[in-house]
């Protein structure tokens, strides 16, 4: 950083100031002096200066004064949050200032009359103030003025500091003692001085200051906690817990201190005694958070009574004597400047990390990256390193190369922490004390050395590394050995201060005023010089022969690196004849820059100005404070970080400033007023590519060739000799002058001049070289070029629209265009899907595209669509195994039989036994069912139902799988019917073989045959359960007797049992006796066989088998015997009679009943009363007709439903 001294404002009277606070948010001074002198001031904001780069103005725009106190105000403070002011005298007055329409009036007045008061502070909330008083009275108050609470200590007080939380406050006692209390006045503990364990004399406390990390932490770890004393100890602490505080002797006579608005600086105020019969020398010196002395500014004046730093921390406001001095600072931000990007690393209050970013400032693309903690950044021409410590916990640091987007290309792990770093275009240098490392990331080759382009692969190749110890023998540096370890190895006493380096040469100054040359990339210690001053950094020019070094104290002079130059290597100035040469020098300078392609030229920063030198002749200054950016072709590029840094999350180009040396300002002026020959001679005199390029664009304005050739050729332009070659080819002035044009842009002026020839050719060729691919249309359009040229521009405008991501503009011109591929790719990125397959009606058959559009297709699982593409394609096999993909069985099997593609029936039932394998039944059920094979699917669904069945835990389960197989039996034996009726009349013999067909698909398998009888069976079963449980006992065991006829179906002992159970509860014990008989005679284990003749001699003990008397219904035929309802069967003419499947009762009269169209079973119409569903297949029913509804079933077995 660097300090100078900007502006003194000199207080009326002589009256001598005794206070001082800078209002950080709006700019207000408050100073205070004797005799009851209360000022508040504010510069002017400078906003309008900043734009332009200048330095802030510091004028005045208030100056009010305020009356109130009597004596010395020694005392004064900001509220920042609520606009308020406070102020006390030494008579212990204290009065609390408000804003009101721009000024300042009071708003109350408190008066102790006991004692002086010695400290306020407000909370960093701005919520309560706390003050302290002398004799160790202690009052905390709120904003609006009440007194939350008071406490008187037992000691004298001269120091008071809140925590940055407002939980604790310090105070700070005339014995030299820190003591921390709670909030609400209780004591904490006493805070341990480490700072003053080795003082030899007695001292006093000057300040106590915490920063709040309002703008966040460079370092999450970095003390914040600033205690000084007056013998100039001063102890930094992270917390007031803080066992390893950062101590700091600086040698003052300290009066003030106080951190800046970021915590990045600590600012001490003193004196400084010079011994002897001198008096003392008023300073501020400037800390780091870690204690490193970053500068000294020297005051005039007897002492430094106050200090305050301004809001954004560039200036600080110091009180001495009668006089306001304002200091401006220039800080070391952490940034570079590569490749037309600007990388910038800043704090932020709501993170703790560092957060880095890089700005292109050509096209305003920006990316952020976040580093844990970042110690520097240096940039040079294509990438910047970045060095941080490393996040392995580890002691050592990374070295990060990293590309124009932040992107990292390499890194490097080194075992110190990179106190200095440079950055060249081939070479990385880091050093701290004691240690150098040069990392060689590039070569001659253009490329980077981490990454070697192999054959057709990337292949790792370490690049160059080398490491020594400052104190080395130079032999060693030569040596081909790789780098050396640091670990362990002593520390220097005479330290690296400051480094420089370019491409060729490496420069480090040591503390002793010894600077080390060596020659890169070989390493090797060619000279060393002796300065006569303390380097603060060094810059060689692009050459090698020349190096700038600027002092700690800001002055700049110049070392002579050729090979030709004088022991002491200093470049002198010229001087008149007869006078003695003196060293070069300039002062007050904090930033230069040599120019990348001049040795010669150079910019420099002093203060506020910036000098442009050529040799060591400077040119007429420019008010200015940005920081120097890079300096080539006779231009400065610029940026204002003053101002970025502000808001640097939303940088703008107006930060960005670019100026132009005197030489190239008067090559214009020549090129625009006076004739070429003259600017020529002018450019031979200063020669530079800019101002040769200058030229030769006048010259082709002005269809000079010979001057325009002579120009690029000493610019080194070989397409600019093309170009004027060609130019000499044209036999028209006129179509040179449009070439000419067309080559500086102005395209419309070109289009014009072709006009005037009559050349729309031209023109159209003009606008498609250049890519306006609309102006090629409206130029066809107009009857210029031909179709193939307007198609060409309705498929570039579609590309341009495509890449730009708005594809759904672009297939408007790809529909113009009729460029289908492209009009494909539209289609997907918008997931038009709808115009994608009316697409494939119009794409011809068998064309390549539609099996690219199919695949899309089946991508989004439209396999339909994906089907019809493949088809249309002439790709069957890809067709069916997008079928196969998506489950689609069905179609997949009709597609291979229409086209004869046997492999499906191996996929499918390959597919169908991992699904048995896995236990996915009816996964495997539904493959079958989408494939057409009823039989299958019939198949495993009766068996399924069979083992459901066996284990009798779930009878409806069991029906339904019954039930399914039996409707898939149904569509096998209709399929067969509708093929038949589709393929036209059969003759006799045809049907017969049908029938044989269907008899041999269905009747390989038991349960496929019977699979009705299973549904009825397990149907009867829970309709006889229902009626039993439901009360109805008679009907229980009329359903249960019909179970008789399905022993194939259910085990006999679970028939008889209810036959037996239903009968006892209807007191039919002769039906009863029958059952339990039957079960007698079944193989049962011997324990069942047992309980059930145990069960029946308790019945039967009590009553006689017999059956009681019931009414007898008539068999309808003609024999007319008597039938019982139970009874399926007449015993005189061998009738069968049909079932009715919601009672149980057998159906004697058909005309009272109505069947199901699914299951074909018949009910009688007054048992389903309202109910809407066949009781046996539950499919939907339209009562009132023979037949019932002819809806498919469908089944879900995932629920349970009532047999009701």
């Amino acid at each position: 950083m660097f300090v100078y001294l900007s502006k003194k404002i000199a207080i009326p009277n002589g009256v001598k100031l005794k206070s001082l606070r800078w209002n950080a948010t709006k700019g207000w001074i408050v100073c205070g002096g004797d005799n009851g002198l209360l000022k508040v001031l504010k510069l002017d904001s400078g906003r309008a200066a900043d734009k332009k780069g200048a330095a802030a103005p510091s004028n005045l725009s208030m100056n009010q004064t305020l009356e109130g106190h009597n004596g010395a105000v020694v005392c004064v403070c900001w509220n920042e949050i609520h606009r308020k002011l406070t102020t006390s005298d030494q008579y212990g007055l204290i009065i609390v200032w408000m804003l009101h329409k721009g000024m300042w009036f009071e708003e109350m007045i408190n008066n102790r009359n006991k004692s002086t008061v010695r400290g306020m502070k407000w909370t960093s909330d701005g919520e309560r103030i706390c003050i302290i008083y002398e004799d160790g009275a202690v009052i905390v108050g709120s904003v609006d003025g009440n007194r939350k609470w008071g406490k008187e200590l037992k000691t004298e007080l001269c120091h008071v500091e809140w925590s940055p939380d407002g939980r604790n406050i310090i105070f700070g006692t005339l014995q030299c003692e820190v003591h921390i209390y709670d909030s609400t006045g209780n004591f904490i503990s006493k805070l341990p001085l480490h700072c003053l364990e080795e003082a030899s004399a007695p001292t006093s406390l000057i300040g106590i200051h915490w920063y709040d990390g309002s703008e966040g932490f460079q370092d999450i770890n970095q003390p914040t906690l600033a205690i000084g004393f007056q013998n100039g100890r001063l102890q930094l602490m992270r917390h007031e817990a803080d066992e390893n505080p950062v101590l700091i002797d600086t040698g003052l006579v300290a009066t003030n201190l106080q951190w800046n608005t970021d915590g990045s600086v600590l600012a001490l105020a003193g004196n400084f005694g010079a011994g002897g019969a001198g008096r003392d020398i008023s300073m501020v010196q400037f800390y780091s958070p870690l204690g490193q002395l970053l500068r000294t500014l020297k005051v005039p004046g007897s002492g430094i009574h106050a200090l305050s730093w301004e809001g954004g921390s560039l200036r600080v406001a110091l009180a001495v004597d009668s006089f306001i001095y304002f200091a401006n600072i220039r800080p070391d931000y952490r940034w570079g400047y590569f490749g037309e990007t600007l990388v910038i690393a800043y704090t932020q209050p709501e993170r703790s990390d560092t957060t880095v970013l890089f700005w292109n400032t050509r096209t305003d693309e920006r990316s952020v990256k976040f580093f844990k903690q970042l110690l520097a950044i240096r940039a040079a021409s294509e990438t910047c390193v970045l060095g941080t410590p490393a996040d392995d916990g580890s002691a050592q640091f990374v070295l990060i190369l990293c590309n124009v987007i932040g992107s990292p290309l390499d890194a490097k792990y080194i075992d110190f922490e990179p106190q200095h770093l440079l950055i060249t275009p081939y070479h990385v240098v880091a050093a701290n004390h004691t240690f150098v490392y040069v990392w060689q990331y590039r070569t001659l080759m253009s490329k980077l050395t981490s990454v070697d382009l192999g054959t057709g692969s990337l292949r790792r190749k370490e690049g160059r590394e080398r490491a020594f110890h400052i104190d080395d023998d130079p032999a060693l540096n030569a040596s081909l050995e790789p780098a050396v370890i640091v670990q362990g190895r002593y520390p220097t006493p005479d330290q690296i201060i400051a480094m420089g380096a370019s491409q060729s040469v490496l420069l480090v100054a040591r503390e002793s005023g010894v600077m080390h040359r060596y020659s890169l990339p070989h390493l090797s210690l060619d000279q060393q010089y002796t300065l006569r001053f303390r380097p603060q950094s060094i810059a060689i020019n692009c050459d090698s022969t020349r190096a700038a070094i600027i002092d700690t104290n800001g002055v700049l002079s110049f070392f002579d690196l050729s090979p030709g130059a004088t022991e002491g290597g200093e470049v002198m100035q010229p001087a008149a004849e007869g006078e003695a040469p003196t060293r070069f020098e300039r002062k007050d300078a904090w930033d230069m820059r040599w120019a990348d392609d001049n040795p010669e030229l150079f910019a420099l920063m002093e203060k506020t100005r910036m000098f442009i030198f050529r040799g060591l002749e400077a040119e007429e200054p420019v008010l200015s404070s940005a920081y120097i950016c890079s300096f080539s072709q006779l231009e400065i590029q610029a940026v204002l970080l003053d101002q970025l840094m502000r808001e640097p999350e939303s940088p703008s180009k107006e930060y960005l400033l670019k100026f132009e040396t005197r030489a190239l300002r008067e090559g214009r002026e020549l090129l625009e007023k006076a004739s070429l020959s003259d600017a020529t001679k002018y450019i031979e005199e200063n020669p530079n590519p800019k101002l040769w390029r200058l030229l030769a664009e006048a010259a082709l304005q002005k269809l000079d060739f010979v001057t325009a050739d002579q120009a690029f050729v000493h610019n080194s332009d070989y397409m600019g000799v093309q170009f004027v070659k060609r130019l000499r080819l044209l036999d028209d002035a006129k179509k040179q002058a449009a070439e000419v044009a067309a080559y500086f842009g102005n395209f419309d002026e070109a289009e014009r001049i072709y006009r005037d020839l009559d050349r729309r050719d031209l023109s159209l060729q003009l606008r498609a070289n250049i890519g306006d691919w609309g102006k090629v249309v409206q130029l066809v359009n107009q009857g210029g070029g031909d179709d193939s040229m307007l198609q060409t521009a309705w498929n570039r405008l579609g590309d341009y629209l495509y890449e730009q991501q708005r594809p759904a503009r672009a297939a408007q011109y790809y529909i113009q265009a009729k460029n289908m591929e492209a009009l494909m790719n539209c289609y997907c990125a918008t997931e038009d899907w709808t115009g994608l397959a009316r697409m494939t009606t119009v794409i011809n058959e068998g064309s390549p595209l539609l099996i690219e559009i199919g695949l899309r297709f089946a991508a989004v699982g439209m396999s339909e669509e994906a089907v019809a593409a493949f088809t249309k394609g002439g790709n069957i096999k890809v067709a069916v195994e997008s079928c196969v993909a998506s489950h689609h069985w069905e179609t997949a099997v009709k597609l291979a039989e229409s086209y004869e593609f046997p492999e499906v029936q191996s996929i499918l039932a390959k597919y169908a036994k991992e699904l048995l394998d896995a236990g996915k039944q009816l996964h495997a059920v539904e493959l079958y069912r989408k494939a057409n094979q009823y039989t299958d699917a019939a198949k495993l669904l009766a068996s399924m139902g069979a083992e459901i069945g066996e284990t009798r835990m779930n009878p409806l389960r069991a029906k339904k799988l019954f039930v399914m197989a039996a409707l898939e039996v149904e569509r096998m034996r209709k399929s067969m019917i509708t093929t038949a009726a589709f393929e036209g009349t059969q003759t006799a013999a045809q049907t017969l073989d049908s029938l044989v067909e269907e008899d041999k698909a269905t009747g390989g398998d038991k349960w496929l045959d019977s699979s009705w009888r299973g549904a009825e069976a397990y149907h009867f079963l829970l309709l006889a359960q229902h009626q039993l449980y439901n009360g109805y006992p008679a009907d229980a065991m009329r359903t249960a007797l019909r179970l008789r006829s399905y022993e194939n179906v259910l085990p006999a002992d679970q028939i008889y049992a209810i036959i037996a159970l239903s009968a006892f509860y209807a007191k039919f014990f002769g039906q009863c006796s029958k059952a339990f008989i039957k079960l007698k005679s079944l193989s049962l284990p011997e324990h069942k066989k047992a309980a059930i003749a145990k069960l029946a001699l308790a019945i039967f003990s009590q009553y006689s088998p017999a059956d009681p008397a019931t009414k007898s219904n008539s068999c309808p035929n003609r024999c007319r015997a008597p039938i019982k309802e139970w009874e399926g069967r007449c015993a005189e003419c061998g009738t069968q009679f049909a079932t009715c499947v919601a009672s149980g009762r057998s159906i004697l009269d058909p005309d009272q009943t109505s069947s199901c169209r699914v299951c074909k079973h018949r009910f009688y119409n007054s048992e389903l009363r309202s109910k809407r569903n066949c009781p046996l297949c539950h499919s939907p029913l339209q009562l009132g007709m023979h037949h019932g509804s002819s809806a498919e079933l469908n089944l879900d077995l995932r629920r349970e439903h009532s047999i009701n």
